[in-house]
């Protein structure tokens, strides 16, 4: 979310016509019809956010700046020349980091939150917790994950010391620390 996203169509000769149908998970198709003989890109139903880029001899692609999760779905795109019709599919899947907050909750026990990330992180405990995470969906397809930490029967571990929660999510990794 929020970064470029650059979806290339494998070039195949001279193109004539170039085709790109976006469907994205939010608002309808969006049409790009790039024609070569009139050196013309027609835009129908796009956000100013996606254009055709072409440069001297890399592959044409299309750009979606400042990518959103409603961006998120299928992209092809078709290229016409003299040596044949051409068609490439993308499924763009678009990650949301998660915000990451740690705090103490009124019974002096750590709770470890990310919030909103897509999909859902897996958190971790050190030392070793036999908590268990809790999980809420919310309407735009993030998730916030919540646990509690609760020391292991086979750890010796007080929660008055340190403990650290640890995030795992496909967009990075992080680690935070608190003492209750």
């Amino acid at each position: 979310v929020g970064n470029s996203s650059v979806l290339t169509c494998p070039l195949k000769g001279t193109v004539t016509v170039l085709t790109w149908r976006t469907s994205p998970k939010a608002g309808g198709p969006c049409f790009l019809i790039y024609r070569a003989d009139m050196n013309t890109t027609n835009r129908t139903n796009c956000r100013d956010n996606i254009n055709l880029t072409f440069r001297p001899g890399q592959a044409p692609a299309l750009e979606i700046r400042q990518v959103g999760i409603a961006q998120e779905g299928n992209y092809s795109c078709e290229m016409v020349s003299a040596e044949g019709n051409f068609r490439t599919t993308y499924h763009l899947t678009v990650l949301v980091p998660p915000r990451l907050r740690l705090y103490c909750d009124e019974q002096g026990s750590p709770v470890c939150e990310a919030a909103a990330g897509k999909p859902s992180a897996q958190l971790s405990w050190v030392p070793e917790s036999s908590s268990t995470a809790e999980e809420k969906g919310h309407h735009n397809g993030t998730v916030t994950v919540l646990s509690r930490f609760t020391a292991s029967n086979n750890s010796m571990a007080n929660v008055t010391n340190v403990t650290s929660c640890m995030v795992s999510h496909p967009a990075g990794n992080w680690s935070e620390s608190i003492a209750c």
